[in-house]
């Protein structure tokens, strides 16, 4: 395939997403039926096991990077530069992509609540389902969880959309009123370098320290530098393929040994995941440009879930909550709780093709029609997390 085939262009770039989305899924999976009390303790190690079901909040960091990486390059290729952004079609491109599918899971988990459907009420005396949907539209839902507890599984998870869209509602306003990237370059680094200090003085609340707005922003400003790096520098091929393995080697090493470099850089092992994730997307996306790009046979699945990423990263935890209901139902065997993961995975996959198909692709395009007044191309990235 070609640089320019859509396909190919972003085959990295959905690989790792789905990367990502697999681990939140086994991270949620994980709190439930953990993989280390199964029979695969008796095949695999168990700190690989434990690696597998506890990497979900780190999954959402790339998916941070990602977002800001693939929304600011798809702002470059369409307005040429991030200082002739157009606001209203910006806000209208993010509006058709997010708001469909929100709006569905927020009718879907409000009329489960009032029908009393376990899993899905609110049992803390100050959260309410009124105030839950407000705080979901209002893009303070990390907020409100750091104040009251955390929220029901599926409401849960929109945390990390608070954030991103917070990030998206003043980043083209950003991009007017510096109108340099000699202004906006510098703005940006220092963002993405404040990940591990704002991290540090959020130490006491912890539910503010995973969900608070200034580090997943910062993990977005990496991905928007990243992307303005492309448009700048086309680097020689050496420095391309040493970035893909630093890439690889420092996203392997917050994966496989979070706690060893949490040791050693307490919170700046999270810029070393951030920073190791770019790396990865700039090879990626230069090696696409360059034709380089050779599809690993066997990992279609894995590109598949990246595409389809946001709708599934809202609807697994429906998947989630009847896999474990079937398996308690079924005895609870914990040896024979590995087994259960399957059929979650396919049945997640299946629900957000169902989803993509019927309910998020269709209706961004109707969106984009009416108030842009004609179709547009490219789908703006949304992460899950």
């Amino acid at each position: 395939m070609g640089a320019g085939d859509a396909g190919s262009r972003n085959a990295g770039i959905d690989a790792l997403r789905g990367l990502a989305i697999v681990l939140v899924v086994f991270n949620h999976l994980g709190l439930r039926i953990p993989l280390e009390k199964t029979a695969l303790a008796d095949v695999l190690p168990t700190w690989l096991l434990n690696r597998l079901n506890w990497n979900g909040y780190e999954a959402v960091y790339v998916f941070f990077v990602i977002s800001g990486f693939l929304i600011a390059g798809n702002a470059l290729r369409r307005w040429g530069s991030l200082a002739a952004i157009d606001v209203r079609a910006f806000y209208t491109r993010r509006f058709a992509r997010i708001v469909p599918c929100l709006l569905a899971l927020l009718l879907v988990l409000s009329v489960l609540h009032q029908l009393g459907a376990q899993d899905y009420v609110f049992h803390r005396a100050d959260q309410s389902l009124p105030r839950a949907i407000l705080a979901a539209l209002g893009l303070h839902l990390n907020w409100y969880e750091a104040q009251t507890g955390y929220l029901p599984g599926g409401w849960d998870v929109l945390w990390s959309l608070s954030i991103e869209e917070a990030f998206y509602l003043g980043f083209p306003l950003l991009c007017l009123l510096t109108r340099r990237r000699a202004l906006l370059v510098p703005l940006l680094i220092a963002l993405a370098a404040s990940l591990p200090w704002a991290r540090a003085a959020l130490h006491g609340n912890e539910i503010w320290l995973e969900k608070a707005y200034l580090p997943g922003m910062a993990a977005i400003a990496t991905g928007v530098l990243g992307a303005l790096l492309v448009d700048a520098w086309p680097p020689p091929r050496r420095t391309v393929v040493l970035l893909g393995w630093l890439g690889a080697v420092g996203l392997g090493a917050v994966l496989l040994d979070g706690g060893a470099l949490w040791h050693w850089l307490r919170d700046g092992y999270m810029l070393v995941l951030t920073l190791s994730s770019l790396c990865l997307l700039l090879c990626s996306r230069w090696r696409a440009e360059r034709g380089e790009v050779r599809l690993l046979r066997g990992f279609g699945w894995l590109r598949a879930w990246g595409r389809m990423s946001y709708e599934i990263y809202l609807t697994h935890m429906f998947v989630v909550y009847a896999v474990v209901r079937g398996y308690r139902a079924w005895g609870g065997d914990p040896a024979q709780g590995w087994l259960w993961y399957l059929p979650a995975l396919g049945l997640c996959w299946l629900l957000g093709a169902a989803v993509e198909r019927w309910l998020s692709v269709p209706c961004e395009r109707r969106l984009r029609v009416r108030l842009l007044g004609a179709a547009s191309g490219d789908r703006m990235s949304v992460q899950p997390g």
